[in-house]
């Protein structure tokens, strides 16, 4: 009956990974702002390649990317995260989980900084310095519905400043849960950065919030210390494969046939939207995971020297008062993104 019920789960979020991909429009880069949105909330998600998703476990820095995986286990636990990408550009978070007679609250603060500029006049001479970053400021509430299912939301405040212009808007995220009795198999589905703009940085910007719809499913074997994961994103937008808008048709010197611009095929734009996790729990007090995200290899990779674009690793370290993670993730040959993170539970440092 167990097996039964688990096929039928698969089955239909395999339904809702492919559903969406039938009905939205082109790729376009470079229009969206805020996209600090989508970086890993936790080194153990970063580990995992930022698809972490759909664990139901007491990691609070996994809820602060998908607020219905917030629960009383994680009743007043502390987490910070610190990532660093090259170039001195680096983000944080800092959260606070609290269970209530109706549900669970985690309100959070998370910011992203580029880091310093040189300010240059029309010459290029430097006259001086400027920075920019980008914060939010919310909370996360999640309600449980019964033993199987949960739902969740997310509502925060957004400010970015860069030299002299800043923005500011309002976004907030929804998610379901559904968690097999098992406890083996978990699935989600979740709607992230819906929102408005406040106020953009001209009057002539044209602004948007990087609004990503997502679902994801994990199972960790029964008999075996692994949990393997999926999860698909971006799902409402069919085509996410960046294409060149100036590319125009060449022509082989040899036959002197016409060769068009490339075209994705139907199986590329699916792959564009698959990330890949694993999991391995080698003891109860060290884990290590892996992820693979074919969009990021497939637009980071170096042709000659693709490297491990799209492939990242972490690992977890569970002591007596706190946990340590630890998370990278291969860009190109040009860096990675680092992550660390700390989380401990408030009684576990008060005296008996």
């Amino acid at each position: 009956m167990i097996f039964l019920r688990c096929k039928t789960m698969l089955k239909l979020t395999l339904l809702l990974l492919l559903f969406p991909l039938v009905s939205f429009g082109q790729y376009t880069a470079g229009t969206n702002t805020f996209q600090f949105l989508n970086a890993s909330s936790s080194a153990r998600n970063a580990g995992a390649g930022n698809g972490l998703i759909s664990v139901y476990d007491n990691d609070l820095g996994l809820a602060l990317d998908n607020p219905a995986l917030l629960n009383e286990k994680m009743n007043g636990q502390v987490q910070y995260t610190y990532g660093k990408y090259p170039s001195g550009v680096h983000y944080g978070n800092v959260s606070y989980a609290l269970h209530t007679k109706i549900g669970t609250f985690a309100p959070s603060i998370r910011y992203f900084s580029f880091g310093q500029f040189d300010e240059t006049d029309e010459v290029g001479t430097v006259i001086g310095t400027f920075s920019g970053g980008e914060y939010a400021i919310g909370t996360s509430y999640s309600q449980k519905i019964n033993e199987v299912m949960s739902i969740g939301a997310n509502l925060s405040f957004l400010g970015s400043h860069m030299y002299r212009y800043n923005a500011f808007g309002l976004t907030g995220s929804f998610s379901g849960l559904l968690l097999h009795p098992n406890k083996l198999l978990c699935a989600t589905f979740l709607v992230k950065n819906m929102g408005v703009l406040l106020k953009d940085f001209t009057e002539n910007s044209a602004s948007k919030l990087p609004l990503d719809v997502q679902i994801g499913v994990s199972y960790k074997l029964k008999h075996a210390p692994f949990r393997f994961g999926l999860m698909g994103y971006q799902l409402n937008q069919w085509n996410n494969v960046y294409l060149d808008p100036l590319a125009k048709p060449t022509y082989d010197p040899l036959t002197g046939d016409t060769i068009p611009v490339y075209s994705p095929s139907v199986g590329t734009k699916i792959a564009h939207h698959l990330n890949f996790q694993v999991e391995l729990y080698a003891s109860k007090s060290f884990q290590m995971r892996g992820g693979f995200n074919y969009m990021r290899r497939e637009q980071m990779k170096l042709i000659d020297h693709p490297g491990l674009a799209g492939f990242s690793m972490g690992m977890s370290i569970k002591l007596k008062k706190f946990n340590l993670d630890y998370g990278v993730q291969f860009y190109s040959k040009a860096g990675s993104i680092h992550s660390l993170g700390f989380s401990s539970s408030i009684s576990n440092w008060k005296k008996n």
